[in-house]
């Protein structure tokens, strides 16, 4: 079963610039498909840490975030050089567990270029899954101000 992305994206959102380097990209000069798995976590990694912690302290505090699953939709190839501006959010809450969500977008933020998800269950340190600890849902529920177009 195909998962069905929200009608609108969660209202705590994060936007990621991206600029494609020239190691990202294949033979065909286009972002290598298993990047964009790279760039969901560096999004990811933002979106906490524009709330006020890092993913190490998160770690610290006793909650490890592996990927269970995720996935990609690749629509317009992007190209080295190329700004893409990477939306993040978090769509579900389980017990023990969150999906994410992704949505890349070109440099005008007009056309959407891939989407995709990740879901993540909350575990301890010896991997055993543990309930979302409240603190991190409302860490994670704080709106923050979007970033400004960034200009290289």
């Amino acid at each position: 079963m195909e998962y069905q992305f929200p009608k609108t994206f969660p209202e705590n959102d994060t936007w990621y610039a991206h600029r494609v380097s020239y190691g990202e990209t294949d033979a065909m000069g286009v972002l290598y498909y298993g990047e964009y798995l790279h760039i969901f976590e560096r999004a990811r990694s933002q979106f906490v840490r524009e709330r006020g912690m890092g993913y190490d302290v998160v770690e610290k505090r006793g909650i490890i975030l592996p990927v269970r699953e995720a996935w990609c939709r690749y629509r317009i190839p992007a190209h080295y050089d190329d700004l893409l501006w990477v939306r993040c959010g978090i769509a579900e809450w389980g017990r023990a567990s969150l999906r994410i969500i992704y949505e890349f977008h070109t440099e005008d933020r007009a056309k959407l270029t891939a989407q995709g998800f990740t879901v993540h269950p909350t575990v301890n340190r010896l991997g055993k899954p543990v309930p979302v600890p409240d603190w991190f849902k409302e860490m994670c529920g704080k709106r923050v101000e979007p970033e400004q177009p960034f200009r290289p």
